[in-house]
C-alpha cells in the first residue's frame, strides 16, 4: 500500500517567506531521511493563509520509522526549531490518504 501523508499548515500570510524557507529545509531532509516528497505548496491565489505538504510512504510502518529518524536528525531538529522561533505556522493537520488505481 502507498500513502501520502497530506499536511494542512495554516501559517502567518505576513511570514510566507520563513515558510518558504522552511519548506525548502525540507525540501533536503525529508529525501534523505527516507519519504517521498511530493511537493511543498504555498498560497498563490485566493486564501493566502493555507499552505501544503506532500509526503509519500510505501506503509504507515514506513512513516512511523521516518518519524524515529526526523527526531534523531540535526537539520530536522534545526528546521522544527526556526518554525517555532519564528512562529509563522499557526496550526498543523495531518491526514494520510491511499490513492486509488
Amino acid at each position: 500500500m502507498t500513502i501520502t501523508c497530506f499536511i494542512r499548515y495554516e501559517i502567518d500570510p505576513f511570514q510566507r517567506d520563513a515558510f518558504l524557507q522552511y519548506a525548502e529545509n525540507w525540501g533536503r531532509i525529508i529525501p534523505r531521511l527516507g519519504g517521498r516528497l511530493i511537493g511543498y505548496f504555498l498560497p498563490y491565489e485566493g486564501t493566502s493563509y493555507e499552505a501544503w505538504g506532500l509526503v509519500g510512504f510505501d506503509s504507515l510502518a514506513d512513516y512511523e520509522s521516518y518519524r524515529g529518524r526526523l527526531r534523531a536528525d540535526a537539520e530536522a531538529k534545526d528546521n522544527f526549531a526556526f518554525a517555532r522561533q519564528q512562529r509563522f505556522i499557526l496550526r498543523e493537520e495531518r491526514t494520510f490518504a491511499e490513492a486509488v488505481s
